[in-house]
């Protein structure tokens, strides 16, 4: 089976080439019919709890996601409360509601709100805070106090120095958010110079922001890496030609796969475009191993197929052990809760397989292609692959100091663990959508600014719920009223309970609500004494209605004060908002206007004429935003100054920790929604899945070690880098205090499958020569020749090859660029420095029989030598 595969490219070069042609053009092809998903919200599968409530959340209260747009004058001394940066801010205000995907009745503004004021005693008077844009300086002062004598928005929408004002703007979805938030810039930029700044920022104009700069990233980031790449292989190899054909097969297994994804209907998330970038250096590894095998043992033969055909014998078993062990390694992240990662991980490890058998195919046809006048040449010209050239010396000097000094390099390799062990202790777990940009993007710099300047531009939602079933005690109510009433009337009320059940079913009205309008015709179309009890039992009903409307009652409303009260204390909090801010800013201007009286009537009918006071405003529906029409279940709006997922979480737990030191009063729950919370559950599935995931694959490719060298030693040196690799990686992570975040946890994965990959290379080629010279030393001194300089070159064409990245404007391209250089420059000096350190340390327990005489080791290596003169 191995021969044929051998034969197969060489016998059959235009079959494969054509094969490989149509292979590429017909997956390709779907390219074009891409769908991409830059919601970071499907990083939970649809029936994900949390996600489910937060959509219920949504939906029942309805809220939207919202774009903010600050407005910063640092210049006038009134800050934006003159006339022209008002005048600007109407003009604003009103535009951005024409913006289609903009929910217009629903913006949040200085000239779409109510001002609320004592219209004389016990009486208010509802007006918009700015329905035309003043005309003088004292009317933009009037403004500025009155704004800031009402609480829902003071610090939300008006900040307390009067230096700014922010709109919100509620958004129908997510996906359109950077669109609408381009219109909003055109319509600034259209206002010319101007001592306003302007500032457009919110999570859902982040994300998809960095969706579409992500992209066009990919488009010129892996095109840049594979060039780097490309022009590294020809510094070494110094032949385009020969160098061509890794490049071919990267870039043919990157469109190969990124077209099955497509065309498999998968969209494309954040995860999955950073497959091209996964791709690109494992497709190159084993090509670059078969290039510098080929380059020095072509000499020896004088004929490329042979020479070719014994580079593919020697290399196939270790190629094929790193491609399993490296797909593994991805293959572990289907144990992942999180969609997109398992699909991403899906397709790595499709095209990891892939770029084997292209490697394995392609390669071979395509040098048996070349000419044998143009191998002559690359042979006779000068390049740094070979013994004599720069990298074969530093490889060499190496190999000899890991020997002279194996027993220091195991004492500082344990002391390098210590620290890293350490370092790993202080890693952060962290992430926020806004920090994928550099600092110096303007999405970046005007989060900053307003959450200086505002109370906050992340939402999440605290949702107050009562559990107790309003429907079954309203009913109870109506039995009791009935309870000795004559047997026909107590049969009517069963007809009316089934009738109120049905048209609350059909969506017009509510059980209660359908129940006392029955009782109250029944009442009606009755006479005495039968009128009575329906009089009687629509009383009955009425107050079992007002006594089911929960957050009508002042003790509940007290609670969540005080629950409000707490989280405004804490230094992450902003502002919070609620009904009870409602509640109390009527009743003050229904009593004197006066500060004293901002709090919570006595009674609950006090409290209900407050709420139907606020019906009569110009926006009675902002009521519906903070509470069910039942009056049973009730949101706390949080705005948080931060989006990292630690304060969030940081938030969270201290609120939890109120909740249980002051449970809320009897039936009642409490549940967290927004976009900030959901981040938080997102990132904690992914941490612990990649955590798992890694566990599995680690002990995975331990057993499949021990499995193909048949020997829990090599399986167990195996493991040596890769384990090496992801301390010292990640304890690097953690004393340079970078967050892990989504790039940081995936990339374990490619540091499990890079990692492994020069080891059992190294192991696998150390074993052979071995098994001729029978002396370990020399075996050693051998590995520090061609298998020594293929990792070294391997390492540095990838690890340059992506540093690059570091210039992209989005901080994940950065993380991933610094780290796989990171990773190859770990796992190659691991390589090529500890492991042999050890196994000379070792080598009784490698080769339990006892070495050949050196002599013998020397006529054994004859070949060796001889191809080291003739490629010399």
């Amino acid at each position: 089976m191995k021969r044929k595969i051998l034969d197969f490219p060489l016998q059959h070069t235009r079959l494969v080439f054509v094969g490989l042609a149509v292979l590429t053009l017909g997956l390709g092809s779907a390219i074009p019919f891409i769908r991409i998903d830059t919601d970071p919200e499907n990083m939970l599968s649809e029936e994900d709890p949390a996600r489910v409530f937060h959509n219920e959340t949504k939906e029942e209260f309805a809220l939207h996601d919202l774009i903010v747009v600050g407005i910063v004058n640092e210049t006038e001394p009134q800050g934006v409360f003159n006339p022209e940066s008002l005048g600007r801010i109407h003009e604003l205000n009103e535009r951005v509601k024409s913006i289609d995907g903009v929910i217009a009745r629903d913006v949040l503004g200085p000239s779409t709100m109510d001002n609320i004021e004592q219209a004389g005693p016990g009486t208010i008077r509802f007006e918009w805070l700015m329905e035309q844009p003043p005309k003088a300086p004292e009317e933009a002062l009037a403004i500025k106090e009155a704004a800031l004598r009402l609480p829902m928005l003071r610090g939300t929408v008006v900040s307390d120095d009067g230096k700014s004002i922010a709109l919100y703007v509620p958004i129908e979805s997510k996906d359109q958010s950077h669109r609408i938030s381009e219109e909003i810039q055109a319509m600034v930029d259209g206002f010319g110079t101007t001592t306003d700044q302007f500032y457009i920022t919110g999570l859902p104009v982040a994300e998809d922001t960095f969706g579409v700069e992500m992209f066009k990233e990919m488009a010129i980031s892996a095109p840049l890496a594979a060039l780097v790449i490309l022009l590294l292989m020809w510094w070494f190899f110094r032949s385009f030609t020969l160098v061509l054909s890794p490049m071919i097969v990267a870039v043919t297994t990157v469109t190969i796969t990124m077209g099955a994804l497509i065309a498999s209907g998968f969209t494309v998330h954040i995860m999955s475009s950073m497959i091209p970038i996964f791709l690109m250096p494992i497709a190159v590894v084993d090509s670059v191993h078969m290039l510098s095998e080929f380059v020095d043992i072509y000499p020896r033969h004088g004929d490329r197929k042979a020479a070719i055909k014994e580079v593919v014998k020697d290399l196939f078993s270790p190629m094929l052990y790193t491609s399993l062990t490296s797909a593994a390694g991805f293959l572990s992240l289907m144990l992942t809760p999180i969609p997109p990662v398992r699909v991403f991980g899906a397709f790595v490890a499709l095209g990891i397989g892939l770029a084997f058998v292209l490697t394995i195919l392609f390669i071979p046809a395509y040098v048996s292609a070349l000419p044998e006048k143009r191998l002559v040449k690359l042979l006779s010209s000068k390049r740094d692959a070979h013994e004599g050239g720069l990298l074969g010396r530093v490889v060499e000097a190496a190999g000899a100091k890991s020997l002279r000094y194996a027993k220091p390099i195991l004492v500082v390799t344990a002391v390098v663990i210590a620290i890293s062990g350490y370092g790993i202790s202080q890693i952060n777990i962290n992430d926020n959508p806004v920090r994928w940009f550099k600092p110096s993007h303007r999405i970046r710099v005007a989060d900053e600014v307003l959450n200086r300047e505002l109370a906050g531009t992340y939402m999440a939602y605290l949702v107050l719920k009562q559990d107790a079933d309003p429907q079954g005690e309203i009913m109870a109510a109506g039995d009791t009223a009935l309870k000795d009433a004559p047997e026909a009337l107590r049969t009517r009320w069963d007809e009316v309970r089934a009738e109120a059940v049905a048209a609350s079913k059909e969506g017009d009205t509510t059980v209660a609500d359908a129940l006392i309008e029955a009782t109250s015709n029944l009442a009606f179309d009755t006479t005495g004494e039968e009128s009575d009890r329906w009089q009687k039992v629509q009383a009955a009903l009425e107050e079992a209605q007002t006594q089911s409307k929960t957050f009508q009652k002042p003790e509940h409303l007290a609670y969540m004060d005080r629950l409000q009260k707490e989280a405004e204390s804490l230094p992450l909090v902003g502002k919070t908002s609620s009904i009870t801010n409602v509640v109390k800013t009527v009743y003050r201007e229904l009593i004197s206007g006066e500060e004293r009286d901002y709090r919570i009537p006595d009674t609950n009918e006090g409290v209900a004429q407050t709420l139907l006071q606020f019906q009569s405003s110009h926006r009675p529906n902002d009521l519906w935003h903070l509470v069910r029409p039942d009056y049973r279940e009730a949101t706390v709006w949080f705005q948080l100054k931060s989006g990292d997922n630690q304060d969030m979480t940081a938030v969270k737990n201290e609120i939890d920790a109120f909740l249980a030191e002051n449970p809320p009063p009897e039936g009642l729950r409490a549940e967290w929604a927004g976009l900030t919370y959901l981040n938080v559950i997102w990132q904690d599935e992914m941490v612990g899945g990649m955590l798992e995931s890694l566990m599995g694959a680690f002990v995975m490719v331990f057993i499949m070690m021990m499995v193909l060298f048949r020997s829990p030693i090599y399986g167990v040196l195996s493991m040596v880098p890769l384990t090496i690799t992801i301390v010292l990686t990640y304890g690097l992570i953690g004393l340079v205090g970078k967050d892990y975040d989504m790039p940081v946890a995936v990339l374990s994965s490619l540091t499990l499958g890079l990692s492994v990959d020069f080891a059992i290379h190294f192991l696998e080629r150390s074993r052979v020569i071995q098994a001729e010279t029978g002396n370990w030393r020399e075996t050693m001194r051998l590995m520090f020749q061609e298998p020594g300089r293929a990792i070294t070159r391997n390492a540095i064409v990838i690890a340059i090859g992506f540093l690059p990245l570091l210039a992209a404007p989005l901080v994940p391209y950065n993380t991933v660029g610094f780290l796989m250089a990171a990773i190859m420059a770990v796992s190659s000096i691991v390589t090529v420095m500890l492991l042999p350190a050890i196994m000379i340390n070792i080598q009784n327990w490698l080769s339990p029989k006892r070495e050949r005489a050196p002599q013998s080791a020397e006529r054994s290596s004859a070949p060796l030598a001889t191809n080291k003169e003739q490629t010399t």
